[in-house]
């Protein structure tokens, strides 16, 4: 110290190095020496009331944790309950889209259908009119013989003939 009864500069700072515990030595050394002797009813005295003033608000608390606990698993339900709404939100537009092309393509096949049947009723005509035109050109053929032949037998007719001798 100094004559002023101030500590100097270099006392001050390990006195307050020491009070604040920044010494050398361990921070457990010498701990049971300093304390004095405590009452045990008296530390007991003390623990129940520290646990009275504190247990109802921890008390609270846990059953204000477990309740929000319990309406985080509710909300977790009807949050996937949600989702499979959602799920199946998209699977009916999925559904209305099949049904779409489904009448995309039936509606082909009607065309479809509708155009062999008119293929199959004009290749009937055209049948028809082939065997018809057959029929006539047999029919024609057919004159046609008869009338060569009726020539030939006029020929024959027309060619003169060697009288009998009797």
């Amino acid at each position: 110290m100094s004559l002023s009864g101030r500590p100097e500069r270099g006392e001050a700072a390990g006195d307050a190095a020491r009070s604040l515990g920044l010494s050398d030595a361990s921070p457990d050394e010498g701990v049971v020496e300093d304390l004095p002797l405590i009452d045990e009813k008296a530390v007991e005295q003390l623990t129940e009331g520290l646990i009275s003033h504190y247990l109802p608000d921890l008390q609270r608390s846990k059953s204000a944790l477990q309740e929000l606990t319990q309406n985080q698993v509710v909300l977790l339900d009807t949050l996937e309950q949600e989702i499979s709404k959602f799920k199946e939100c998209n699977y009916i537009l999925d559904i209305d889209a099949l049904f779409s092309e489904a009448k995309h393509y039936h509606s082909k096949l009607v065309n479809i259908r509708n155009d062999m049947m008119m293929l199959h009723e004009k290749t009937s005509k055209l049948k028809k009119r082939a065997l018809k035109l057959q029929q006539k050109r047999q029919k024609e053929e057919l004159e046609r013989e008869q009338q060569r032949e009726k020539e030939l037998e006029r020929e024959k007719q027309l060619t003169a003939k060697p009288a009998r001798r009797t």
